[in-house]
């Protein structure tokens, strides 16, 4: 598995000039998105509605609004 390309703009075009808040959404060469994001899982697995669950090895992380909403465009529909 590889990443194949950035998905929206870079944390720089964001305005990120500090390196410290640079969250990434990226497409990969099987087809999945990864992301980078701040782990939120502690403070927010109790928040998950009831029809939602994550396994051992999954972790909630927080990615900015901005951050998605640049990504929406270059995300496929299908």
């Amino acid at each position: 598995m590889k990443i194949v390309r950035r998905i929206g703009a870079s944390p720089q075009q964001r305005g990120s000039t500090s390196g410290q808040s640079c969250p990434d959404v990226f497409e990969l060469s099987d087809g999945n998105f990864a992301v980078i994001g701040t782990e939120a899982t502690a403070a927010l697995e109790k928040e998950l509605p009831p029809d939602a669950s994550r396994a051992d090895y999954e972790r909630i992380v927080i990615v900015s609004r901005d951050t998605l909403v640049r990504a929406k465009g270059d995300i496929p529909d299908a």
